[in-house]
């Protein structure tokens, strides 16, 4: 499964949600999907050293914030900021251990850039 970000308006979590319970329903793999109103909102949430701290997590498995941060050579309380925004968008997750990890496959942003007339 993956975790999806985009950008849509308001009605959109409506539609989606339509789309998640059909799938569901017909025993479809639902992917997670995160939605922002605008990119100035998303890229607020979501930092690059967010994001970096998303792929570390992705690419070298479960950890504490402690090791974290010591192995991005980052302060520890900005990681572990970085981490709490990260589990309040469900991007990543704790095990019985207290590790932090990402429990996706693969995290996608899509943003489709409006068009000019």
């Amino acid at each position: 499964m993956k975790a999806i970000i985009e950008l849509g308006g308001r009605g959109s979590a409506l539609s989606l949600a339509r789309s998640q319970l059909a799938a569901a329903q017909t025993g479809g793999e639902i992917d997670y999907h995160l939605v922002f109103e605008s990119a100035r909102t998303l890229f607020s949430e979501l930092t690059p050293a967010r994001i970096d701290t998303l792929e570390h997590l992705r690419a070298h498995g479960p950890m504490t914030i402690y090791a974290l941060a010591k192995e991005m050579n980052r302060n520890y309380s900005n990681v572990h900021g970085d981490v709490d925004k990260l589990l309040e968008h469900r991007l990543a997750e704790k095990d019985a251990e207290n590790r932090v990890f990402v429990p996706w496959d693969s995290v996608e942003i899509h943003m489709a850039l409006a068009r000019v007339a």
